[in-house]
Formats: structure tokens, C-alpha cells, sequence
């Protein structure tokens, strides 16, 4: 037979589903539980005192007995060796109000129901959201009336463009980053078709707000370019490099710093220094590279060749330089032991760089820095390039 505590259990269940129902206006009391232990003739003749604890247990917290919570439904049964038997068949809850007395949930029905009305009533639009997410709406820390101010401004501004305090929203400067995960789920569904980038998980820059930008840092080698004025190194905001309009016709990158500043001079040519190592990837974005003769010089190992292969995932026009067998066995001698890349294979590579890429594999000395390459060979380099 079963017993109270296994019925809690059972119907703790329904919980959501309960919610769920009364978003989609769909009935759901009353609702029983069938399956509540077969009795046998053997239960009668031999275990009549344990039967008859059970069925007393079950009916002191049931609303027969109380008023409220479970009802127990009872059927005749007649059995061969012992005559008729008045017994339990089946548990039924008949209204929410004794499914929220019984399983102690008073409260967050109570508040579901407030935040359910509240959320619709401000943002119809929420409902299919809210019918997946209803369990949010049962937590009494949430704050609903301003995340619905915070939610209520990106319908109107889906494209802000300020930084997060500047935001003319009603609320403390910290609320929006103390409740970020309801708010981009809130957001996501709300404004699915104003977000810079669904991978991008910081707030600010997944819904077009201005913040701490990376700075990309650009060098002029040809004297005659006049991009930027009269500056010959300049660092500006990647989303002002987006922006660029540039005439020189090849772009260079570099993965170190050192190597970047002392770029020899190159016609119609402006060096580009992101930050280094995987930091590429800011250059993701910038659409008018397509139109540019790209080069990459990174370290000869398997890292600086999987930068490169990033790299020509949305440039795929980039050229190497000094990334070769010819310059890995001329400086040899510098090279050391450097990290392993789990990549197998770098498709983006060609022939030239796979076969080396290969070899770093299969030796110790598996790194040559950009910076262990001599300024004369790279002078030399640079002019075998003209």
C-alpha cells in the first residue's frame, strides 16, 4: 500500500507541469494516482494487522480525514476466503489548493500566480518564454518589475550602443550584472534579431552596448600613407578598425609585439598587431580585409600554425611569411621545446606548411620564436617581397 510520503514523492512531479497547464490554459485537476499497491487475498488472511496500519496511515493525513490535500477513493472487493472488503483503489487530488496544501508549495503558488500576471501583463509577448522558464517565476529573490524594465528598454533600444551604467533604466548600476543569466534568456528571446554575436557570452557585447574594447594596434610602413594623419603607430578601438577605409593594399600581422615594432619599411603596406598569440580572432569581423592582400608572420610551431589556420578561416587570402622549412632550418640552432597542438589536422594549411607543421610534430625542438629570426633576414625577406 502506498504510503503519504511516497505520494508526496510521486506528485512533487507535477510541479512543473501544473505551471505549465496554467500558462496553456489547460485543465489539470482533478488528477490521481492509479497504481497505489495491489492488495491480495494473502494481505487479508495474513498480514491483516500491517494492511490495516497502512490504510490508517494513509487516510490520517488524506482529506477524508483533514479536509484538504489527497482523497482516498475506495472500491468493494470481494475476495473467495474472506468475503467483502471496502479498500483503497486510487489517490486524487481535486483542486490546486490541495495540491499546493499537500506538498508545501502554498507559497510559490502563490507567487507564481503574481509573477505570471505581472510578466504577461507588462510584455504579452513573453508568454512562450515564460511557459518554458516557469520555474523562475516561483523564486522569491527575483526582482520581476526591474528585470521588466531592463527587458521593456531593449525592446524599444535593441541597440543601445552605451556603456551598462549609462543605461537610463531605473535600476542599481550592478542589477543587470547580478541577474545575467534570466535577463539574456529574456533578451535572446525577446530581440533574437539584435544580437552582435550568439558565442559571445559577455553581455555587452552580445547585445551592441559599448564596452572595454580590445585595441588594435597599427603601423604605417609606407611612408606615403596618410590614414591616419600624421601618426605613424596608432592603437584605436576594434570596432573603429571594423570601420576602416584604408588604401594600402596589403595588411600584415604579427603575432609578437617586438617583431610588429620593427617592421621594416613596405609599400602600400600597414602592419596590424592584435594583442598576439589567438587574439586573431578580434580580426574576425573586419570585413573590408577581404579586399586586402593579407600577410601572417607568427612562430614556427605548432601553435603559430594553428593561428594561422584561425586566422584563414575568415581571411582566407592570408599569405604566410617566414613561417617555412627554409627559415626553420637556417635558425635552427635557436630552436627550443614549445607546446603541443591537439589538432590533427589544419586543413586551411597549404602543402608547404602542413609538411612543416608535420615535421614540429614528430621533433623535441619543436619551436622557433619570431623574435630568434634576425633583423638582417628579415630586412632581406621583406625585400625579396618588392
Amino acid at each position: 500500500m502506498i504510503s503519504p510520503d511516497e505520494i508526496k514523492k510521486q506528485v512533487l512531479k507535477w510541479w512543473k507541469p501544473l505551471l505549465q497547464s496554467t500558462i496553456s490554459g489547460d485543465v489539470f485537476f482533478p488528477k490521481s494516482i492509479d497504481r497505489i499497491g495491489k492488495i491480495q487475498s494473502g494481505h487479508i488472511t495474513q498480514q491483516f494487522e500491517a494492511l490495516q496500519q497502512e490504510v490508517a496511515t494513509l487516510y490520517l493525513h488524506s482529506k477524508n480525514q483533514t479536509g484538504s490535500g489527497y482523497l482516498v477513493k475506495t472500491i468493494e472487493k470481494n475476495f473467495r476466503r474472506t468475503g467483502s472488503h471496502e479498500l483503497p483503489d486510487a489517490i486524487v487530488f481535486e483542486t490546486v489548493e490541495d495540491y499546493v496544501g499537500f506538498t508545501g508549495r502554498k507559497k510559490e503558488w502563490k507567487l507564481f500566480m503574481i509573477n505570471y500576471e505581472k510578466v504577461i501583463k507588462s510584455i504579452p509577448q513573453l508568454k512562450a518564454w515564460v511557459l518554458s522558464n516557469c520555474m523562475w517565476l516561483t523564486d522569491a529573490e527575483t526582482n520581476w518589475d526591474d528585470i521588466l524594465k531592463v527587458c521593456r528598454y531593449f525592446l524599444d533600444n535593441p541597440r543601445p550602443n552605451l556603456y551598462l551604467r549609462q543605461l537610463p533604466i531605473a535600476i542599481h548600476t550592478k542589477f543587470i550584472e547580478d541577474n545575467i543569466t534570466i535577463i539574456q534568456s529574456m533578451l535572446d528571446f525577446l530581440i533574437p534579431h539584435h544580437i552582435r554575436n550568439h558565442q559571445q557570452k559577455r553581455f555587452a557585447e552580445r547585445y551592441f552596448l559599448k564596452y572595454d574594447e580590445p585595441l588594435i594596434r597599427i603601423r604605417m610602413l609606407d611612408t606615403h600613407l596618410t590614414c591616419f594623419s600624421n601618426f605613424s603607430d596608432i592603437s584605436i578601438p576594434l570596432s573603429d578598425f571594423e570601420k576602416l577605409d584604408l588604401s594600402a593594399r596589403n595588411v600584415l600581422i604579427t603575432e609578437n609585439k617586438m617583431n610588429f615594432l620593427t617592421l621594416p619599411a613596405m609599400p602600400s603596406t600597414i602592419a596590424v598587431w592584435s594583442g598576439g598569440g589567438f587574439n586573431v580572432s578580434y580580426l574576425r569581423n573586419v570585413v573590408w580585409l577581404a579586399e586586402k592582400h593579407i600577410l601572417y608572420w607568427g612562430d614556427i610551431d605548432e601553435h603559430g600554425f594553428q593561428i594561422l589556420h584561425q586566422l584563414r578561416s575568415y581571411c582566407p587570402n592570408t599569405q604566410s611569411i617566414m613561417m617555412d622549412c627554409k627559415t626553420f632550418e637556417h635558425f635552427s640552432e635557436f630552436a627550443g621545446a614549445g607546446a603541443r597542438n591537439k589538432s590533427e589536422q589544419l586543413s586551411l594549411l597549404n602543402d608547404e606548411e602542413r609538411k612543416l607543421f608535420e615535421q614540429l610534430k614528430l621533433t623535441d625542438k619543436n619551436r622557433l620564436e619570431q623574435e630568434k629570426i634576425s633583423q638582417g633576414y628579415v630586412e632581406e625577406y621583406f625585400k625579396s617581397l618588392l
